[in-house]
Order: C-alpha cells, then sequence, then structure tokens
C-alpha cells in the first residue's frame, strides 16, 4: 500500500536532489496536501519560491518521511496554504515580498518582510520600482469596551534585536499581541543567487549569528548532498561537537537569562558564568567564541588539537559540578516558581499544528529532534535522550533547556573519546549540470532546513528557514490571558530569533 508521501509525489520526480525526493505538481495534488497540512496527517517544513515556483517541504511524522512537492505558477498566483493551515501565512506573505507570488484567497493579504525602505518591491522576482509611498501597515483593529493598545519597540531596551509588539489588552490582560517584524531584513537570499560555496557558507553562517554552527552545519550538508560528497569521519564529529558546544552555551544563557526577567539576578550571573567558560572553550578550541566559519561544504576549516580538547574537557567537568546547584536553586525558589508555572502555556494541539520544533515543541508535547527523528551521522551512533514534556509554560520550557544541557555534556564526552583520526575535508566538485540538496539540522532552538540548486559550482538559489519561523506565531497565543508584565518572561523563554526569521 503506497504511504502518504507516495501518493503526494505523484507529480514528475525531479532528478539529481537528494536526499529527499521533488516532484512538480499540479493544483489537484497542491490542494490534496494542503488538505492533509489542514487536517494535522502532514507536517509544514518550508514553504518558499522562485520567479514563478512555489516549493514546499512536507512531513509525515509517524513515518518520517520527508517529500518536496513544487508547483508551477507563470501567472504568479498559487492556491494559499495559509487560508486552511494557518503556520503557512507569514510564509505566503514573505514569498509575495520576496517574488511577487500572490496567495489566492489568503485571509491575509499584508506585507511581511517589506517595510518599504527597499526602492523595489518583490526584488527576487520581476523588481518593479517603489517609489511611490505605500499605505500604512495596518494592525488588527481593537474592539470592545475597556480595551487599550499598548506598542512596544521596534527599539527595544538593552542589547536586543528590533522587532514590535502592538498588545490590546484589558486592565493588565493581554487580550492579544500582534507581531511585527522584518526590520533586520538582510536579503541573504538574494545574496546567496550566484555565490560560490565559500561564499555561500559564509552568508549562512550569518544568518543568526547564535546559530551561525547550525547554519553552516545545514547549508553544508545541503551543499554535499546535492553533489553526493562524503565527508571524512573526523569531520562528522567534529560538526556534532560544533553543534553541542553551540547548544550548551545557548541553553546556558537562556536558562539565565529567563530568571532574569522573573527578577532571580543571581541565577542570570551564574549561567552568564559558566556560558561565558564555554564560549572561551570554543574560541581556544576553534578560534572563535562563537566558532564561526569553522564548518564549510567537504568538512571543517580547523582541527581540534590536544589543547583544545583539554580545554573543552575541563570546562564540562566544571558546568557539570556547578550547574546541578543552580538547578537545585531553580527549584526551591518558590517566588521565582510562582513567575514561571502556568505561565505563557502553549497548548499541545498547537505546537503539532504548527510543527513547532526545539524546547517550545518538546514543552508541548511534540518530540521531534532532528538528531534523533532523522538520525543523521555521527548522531546514529550516539547515546542521548530527547526530553519531552507536556505542560507548555515557561517552567516547562527551562526544564527542556535544563535537560537539553545534561544531554549536551554527555554527548561532548562521547565525541571527545570517540573522535576519529582522519582528514578534515574533502573538495567539492563544481557539475555542470543542475544539482540540489536539502538538509535538516537540530539547532540550539530547533530545526534548521536549508534547500539549495548548485550549478557549476554556483548557489542558483537557497532557501534556508529558522525554526523561529514556526515559533513565533505560537508567542501570539501564549501570552492570551497572561498580564502584560509577564510578557518579557514569555519572551525570553521562547527566544526566537528576529534576525534568523527575517532573513
Amino acid at each position: 500500500m503506497p504511504s502518504l508521501i507516495d501518493r503526494v509525489l505523484e507529480g514528475r520526480k525531479i532528478q539529481h536532489r537528494r536526499p529527499w525526493p521533488r516532484a512538480v505538481v499540479g493544483a489537484h495534488l497542491w490542494r490534496f496536501v494542503t488538505n492533509e497540512l489542514a487536517q494535522g496527517r502532514l507536517s509544514l517544513l518550508g514553504l518558499w519560491g522562485e520567479r514563478a515556483t512555489v516549493h514546499m517541504a512536507i512531513m509525515d511524522e509517524d513515518a518520517a518521511e520527508i517529500a518536496i512537492v513544487s508547483l508551477n505558477c507563470p501567472d504568479h498566483t498559487y492556491a494559499s496554504v495559509g487560508k486552511f493551515h494557518p503556520p503557512a501565512l507569514r510564509l505566503e506573505r514573505a514569498m509575495h515580498d520576496l517574488f511577487g507570488l500572490s496567495a489566492q484567497g489568503s485571509p491575509d493579504s499584508r506585507t511581511w518582510l517589506d517595510h518599504n525602505r527597499w526602492g523595489v518591491r518583490f526584488p527576487l522576482g520581476p523588481r518593479i520600482d517603489a517609489s511611490s509611498e505605500a499605505a500604512p501597515y495596518r494592525f488588527l483593529p481593537v474592539e470592545g469596551d475597556g480595551v487599550h493598545q499598548i506598542a512596544v519597540g521596534p527599539v527595544h531596551a538593552g542589547i536586543i534585536e528590533p522587532g514590535h509588539f502592538r498588545f490590546t489588552a484589558s486592565g493588565e490582560t493581554v487580550v492579544r499581541l500582534e507581531q511585527r517584524l522584518g526590520y533586520t531584513h538582510k536579503g541573504i537570499e538574494g545574496l546567496m543567487t550566484g555565490a560560490d560555496l565559500e561564499r555561500a557558507v559564509q552568508l549562512a553562517g550569518r544568518v543568526s549569528g547564535d546559530s551561525t554552527v547550525a547554519y553552516a552545519y545545514a547549508f553544508s550538508r545541503a551543499s554535499e548532498a546535492a553533489l553526493d560528497l562524503a565527508v571524512p569521519d573526523r569531520a562528522v564529529w567534529l560538526r556534532a561537537l560544533l553543534a553541542e558546544l553551540e547548544r550548551l552555551a545557548n541553553h546556558l544563557g537562556d536558562i539565565g537569562a529567563i530568571c532574569n526577567d522573573a527578577s532571580f539576578t543571581l541565577m542570570h550571573a551564574h549561567c552568564s558564568v559558566l556560558r561565558e567558560s564555554v564560549l572561551r572553550a570554543a574560541h581556544s578550541a576553534f578560534g572563535h567564541r562563537l566558532m564561526r566559519d569553522v564548518i564549510a561544504p567537504g568538512g571543517v576549516m580547523r582541527d581540534l588539537e590536544d589543547e583544545g580538547r583539554t580545554t573543552i574537557r575541563a570546562m564540562v567537568d566544571n558546568i557539570r559540578r556547578r550547574f546541578p546547584q543552580l538547578v537545585e536553586l531553580y527549584d526551591n525558589t518558590a517566588s521565582l516558581q510562582d513567575r514561571t508555572v502556568d505561565t505563557g502555556v502553549v497548548k499541545p494541539a498547537l505546537a503539532k499544528q504548527y510543527a513547532a520544533g526545539g524546547y517550545i515543541g518538546r514543552a508541548s508535547g511534540r518530540s521531534f529532534d532532528a538528531r534523533r527523528t532523522l538520525a543523521y551521522p555521527p548522531y546514529d551512533s550516539l547515546r542521548f535522550d530527547v526530553a519531552v514534556l507536556n505542560e507548555g509554560d515557561v517552567n516547562t520550557r527551562v526544564w527542556i533547556r535544563v535537560r537539553e544541557v545534561e544531554q549536551s555534556l554527555s554527548l561532548i564526552d562521547q565525541i571527545l573519546d570517540r573522535l576519529p583520526a582522519g582528514g578534515l575535508r574533502a573538495e567539492p566538485g563544481h557539475p555542470k549540470e543542475a544539482r540540489e540538496g536539502m538538509a535538516i539540522v537540530e539547532g540550539f532552538r530547533g530545526d534548521v532546513l536549508v534547500w539549495l540548486r548548485l550549478r557549476d559550482g554556483l548557489v542558483e538559489r537557497c532557501h534556508l528557514r529558522d525554526p523561529s519561523w514556526f515559533q513565533w506565531p505560537l508567542l501570539e497565543a501564549a501570552i492570551e490571558n497572561n498580564i502584560v508584565a509577564d510578557f518579557p518572561l514569555c519572551n525570553k523563554s521562547f527566544n526566537c530569533s528576529y534576525s534568523g526569521q527575517d532573513l
């Protein structure tokens, strides 16, 4: 009996694409996929465009099968997915801003990335002059007696990226939150077009600075899939080491920052010290605190020497000694628990509908972790647990991070114990014909997706999807019926990327 993915792939198969199949489908199959998404039988992994084509990555989570369906739209229109499956709405709006592709029947046709500052409309499509002044952005209307609006951002206190939050409140209770993002748009996908692999992987590593390893990792795996390129074993294991160091540093920073937003600065101070120890160890071992530009197509650019190995082991031992005391402090501080328990709840059904990844999804019952579900090497031969809880509140998102810190410490030990000898990089080839590849890598926020097409050693098209695309909308739901003062706490417990979402 054919699987659901087989049914989806009844269209024309595209050759030279790895590791998952892609098929060009007609309007009927496009609607069929949309319906399966709406019914919850498939999950949306990504939705992106080209000049006259729309691509959609989907997953059958029960079978862990993935496919890409593509719809040609020569008239630059296609049937809206977001009309029936809300997680697609923002991706459709972004696609229209960049390519001029219109989602017919969409309930929300407002711009998303375009703030009328580019000088052109549809910069990756027909590039229409935008000299005329656009109409102001329309926020959703306010209705009801006694409700008022509170505008926050895009400029925030402290060191934080820009984003606008429009609250509708009744007294101190949030009735609705509406986000306006796009302020950090950098034109990454346009810069990628025509770039060689060396330049393109550098751009990928700058999509979101705190996830530079995850993005370079995903881009490299996608290009290696396209080129059918085998990576040396030592490089495969070093990449996992880099990814776990990045995960460890960010989770430690987040745990402290969440406590800081609950006015418990002691935890923030101690977690910041531990995070700093990870960054210093990374600099000692790989020459950069964030490990930027270490991963590249074909392998890695730097080796791990004995001194770096010793520094990392000392850092791990130090955190393993000190972190349990901080966890106990968090768990036994009643004033802190009062702020985090039952605050900012994301219901499991919503996490499943949005295919929310990372600690947000796993705190609300969705067990997806690309390291386990897709089991790419070397994680397919490493021992680790994927923590999953169901309460979905700020406290639960803290505990998922705590468990992931513990697992990352174990994974780092395993990788250092089993790190094979050998070369660091295989040289990528430059086939003349078009080659496509896609990769999904587990970053600290969740799954990072990269799809690309290469031709003659250059990037013809590349799409990079941050996990925040499916997490930001859930923050709007999580803050409802909470007080305004709890928004910083909820927001930090999500810690979505502005830059990663804005491209």
